[in-house]
């Protein structure tokens, strides 16, 4: 029975790499990747794992061990959680714990007896995955979006936290005290993965828009800009705000600009928000920003008061004006004239 559950899980589990990684362009690079990574481990685990192996009896392909979906997994949930897009090289630092743990096992092949000190160290990389398996959980429960792997996530963390207290309960000799056998556990978390890859599957053939966090597509994406025109544009933006000082004007509309520089408006925001990274107030409110600092360290600003120089760069309220000064200077600008008086 439990190998029919192996290869069905494995079948299906086949079936979800090749759809997903031929979709994988409509899906965002970094948790696409963790996921896709996640699940190979899986099916490594469900190949040559413990008494799980597929091919040779009762032998332990100890390369194929849960604690790498287990750092996998942590990973997926750590981007997915702060929506970051590009991979910090640093986060692979996480997987020494999975480096770590090869080589004990290695190590521990090779050695003609049970060594104390390797089995220190297996507790000691044990405990590092069961706080893996804790944050994500913490994550799962902390995260107000719920989404599909929520459902599959918390019996398998349960699951894999009991198996790694069973693991340190073997090595410091206190066995008997187990939740459960490898055989049990093997069972339960093999349901479980025959369910999670059908249940993608299901998902996948009925287009299910939840699968990954998706690419955002470009509003954009039909623009008749060229990379020649788009510098162009650019350089007419910066040099109205730098040379001819459009900001001071506090009605100044994205209209205005384009009449004044003679460039349809809808490609104005194509360049800022595409290319430049930024909307159009915010260009707008940054050039003001920095023309009110330049206006107070004039000492013949000195008779004005703070919303007096900043109703001469553009701004039309004192509130937004504080808002939008504290956005870009973390400080209010009280607070900065303060700082800029004790510094002189």
């Amino acid at each position: 029975m439990l190998q029919t559950i192996q290869i069905i899980a494995l079948i299906q589990g086949i079936f979800v790499l090749i759809i997903l990684f031929t979709n994988r362009k409509d899906y965002k690079k970094t948790t696409f990747w963790l996921l896709f990574g996640g699940l190979i481990s899986v099916l490594l685990y469900i190949l040559g794992d413990d008494k799980n192996n597929l091919f040779v009896k009762d032998t332990d392909w100890f390369l194929f061990d849960n604690t790498l979906f287990v750092t996998f997994l942590f990973l997926f949930f750590k981007y997915y959680k702060n929506e970051r897009k590009k991979f910090i090289k640093s986060n692979y630092l996480f997987f020494l714990p999975n480096i770590f743990y090869l080589i004990l096992e290695v190590l521990e092949i090779k050695l003609p007896k049970e060594n104390l000190n390797i089995e220190i160290l297996e507790v000691l990389m044990e405990i590092t995955f069961v706080i893996y398996l804790g944050l994500i959980l913490y994550s799962v429960f902390t995260d107000k979006r719920r989404i599909w792997t929520t459902y599959f996530v918390i019996p398998i963390v349960i699951l894999l936290v009991f198996s790694c207290i069973n693991d340190v309960l073997k090595i410091i000799g206190l066995e008997e005290l187990s939740f459960f056998s490898n055989q049990n556990f093997n069972s339960y978390l093999l349901l479980i993965v025959a369910f999670l890859f059908y249940f993608i599957s299901f998902k996948l053939l009925s287009k299910g828009k939840d699968i990954l966090p998706k690419n955002e597509i470009s509003k954009y994406k039909n623009s008749k800009l060229n990379t020649k025109l788009i510098e162009q544009h650019k350089s007419d933006l910066i040099n109205s705000m730098e040379m001819d000082k459009l900001y001071l004007n506090g009605k100044l509309s994205i209209q205005d600009v384009s009449n004044e520089l003679n460039i349809p408006k809808q490609y104005i925001s194509e360049v800022l928000n595409e290319h430049m990274k930024i909307n159009f107030q915010d260009f707008i409110n940054e050039y003001r920003v920095e023309e009110f600092i330049k206006r107070l360290k004039n000492d013949q600003n000195n008779q004005f008061t703070l919303l007096g120089i900043a109703t001469e760069v553009g701004f039309n309220s004192k509130s937004s004006f504080n808002a939008i000064f504290k956005k870009y200077k973390g400080l209010t600008p009280t607070q900065f004239k303060k700082n800029l008086a004790q510094n002189n």
